[in-house]
């Protein structure tokens, strides 16, 4: 069972991202630091059917999220940056900033890596959410059943309720229908 880091610091990690012109590193102090954050995990880029719902609640919903307070929604995968960059194109998410955990650290620190290898996929992280102020975990959403179901508490639904439960959300049809409709153009 994983330990919940409610009221902890997030890690203290660098990660690495590349840009078209070049590459740069950012801090957990660069992210988290005088900003109220909503981070989520995926198991990895392009791995169906529930990363791309996942993802693509967060990405219908971030309007509704900065309405509530939310600077940034951070998708972080334990990926190379590379493949990240080609899922959000991929699907269109334009209202996440995706993080490569490309070692694992942030993941491994959390508590929260798992180990894949006997299914060929390496370590990954399991399913999360969490609400990050000034770089303080407020609250965290972890999913019982790792990355085998569909998202439960760490979609973006149970987050925005979780900020406020008044906030108006999408039908869940109208949010699988988006994913639906995403995964058949590709």
């Amino acid at each position: 069972m994983f330990l919940s880091h409610e009221g902890h610091k997030v890690p203290q990690v660098t990660f690495r991202l590349f840009t078209e012109a070049s590459e740069c590193e950012l801090s957990t102090a660069d992210l988290f630091d005088h900003k109220t954050v909503v981070v989520f995990s995926v198991l990895g880029a392009f791995t169906c059917p529930y990363s791309p719902i996942q993802l693509l609640g967060y990405n219908e919903y971030a309007q509704a999220f900065r309405d509530n307070g939310v600077d940034d929604i951070l998708c972080v995968s334990v990926n190379d940056p590379f493949s990240l960059a080609a899922w959000a194109q991929e699907e269109g998410a334009d209202q996440v900033r995706f993080i490569p955990d490309v070692n694992g650290d942030f993941t491994r620190a959390l508590g929260m890596m798992v180990d894949l290898s006997d299914l060929g996929m390496g370590h990954r992280s399991w399913r999360y959410s969490m609400l990050v102020k000034d770089g303080l975990i407020e609250k965290m959403f972890v999913e019982k059943d790792g990355f085998e179901a569909m998202p439960v508490v760490s979609n973006a639904e149970t987050m925005l309720d979780y900020l406020n439960p008044e906030a108006k959300q999408l039908e869940q049809t109208a949010v699988l229908m988006q994913v639906w409709r995403t995964m058949l153009s590709a």
